[in-house]
């Protein structure tokens, strides 16, 4: 027959089996510490700012003589700083190339960049800077901005949409007056001719910028 430890030695067993449960417990609370860490250094990563991926685009609508056209800037450079938790801290920075607008179209194109419209040899960039944001409720938001466009500067709001993840898609649209921007002068005052509204499309795909170290 066995012997059955003595009591000494039984109560050896018992603290030994506690001093291992709380070793166990200890590093249990040890990883929940360093996971809950890891999230928060993710989320803070992941609230900008943000890098602009290629295949982004920056497009515009409008019609000649009620033919719908469409066309786009082929270089554009945006910098978007924006948390959906906190949008009133947000900032969109945005630089655009405007002899690189694209109808496909060489005829339209060439008038658009010609002095009567963009002016793009004396004014070759125009600039959409908004530091007031507005949530709208779901992934919606408005961006109060301003446009500077042959010199003039107006105010332009931005809708749109935050599509969250490890990569975010915002998509916004708006609307401005082609003539309160002096972008169809002479004969091309007459909306008739040329509507005065112009649709403006943005689609950008984004992923957190790297911050290098000193």
């Amino acid at each position: 027959m066995p012997m059955k430890p003595t009591p000494r030695f039984t109560m050896k067993l018992r603290s030994g089996g506690l001093a291992t449960r709380q070793h166990s417990r200890g590093l249990t609370l040890r990883r929940l510490f360093a996971t809950w860490l890891l999230l928060a250094a993710s989320g803070a990563a992941l609230a900008g700012p943000w890098t602009v991926l290629p295949g982004s685009s920056l497009g515009f609508s409008a019609s000649f003589q009620g033919e719908a056209f469409e066309g786009r800037f082929v270089r554009f450079q945006p910098k978007i700083d924006f948390d959906p938790a906190k949008p009133g801290s947000g900032r969109f920075d945005v630089a655009i190339d405007l002899a690189s607008a694209d109808t496909r179209n060489s005829e339209r194109d060439d008038m658009l960049h010609g002095a009567e419209f963009f002016n793009s040899k004396k004014q070759g960039q125009a600039h959409y800077l908004a530091t007031k944001f507005r949530a709208l409720g779901g992934n919606r938001y408005l961006a109060d901005g301003v446009l500077t466009l042959n010199g003039i500067s107006k105010p332009v709001s931005l809708t749109f949409t935050w599509t969250a993840g490890a990569k975010p898609v915002l998509i916004g649209q708006a609307t401005l007056k082609r003539l309160d921007f002096s972008v169809g002068t002479g004969d091309w005052t007459d909306t008739d001719l040329l509507p005065n509204q112009v649709q403006v499309k943005t689609r950008l795909m984004l992923s957190p910028s790297v911050t290098k170290k000193p």
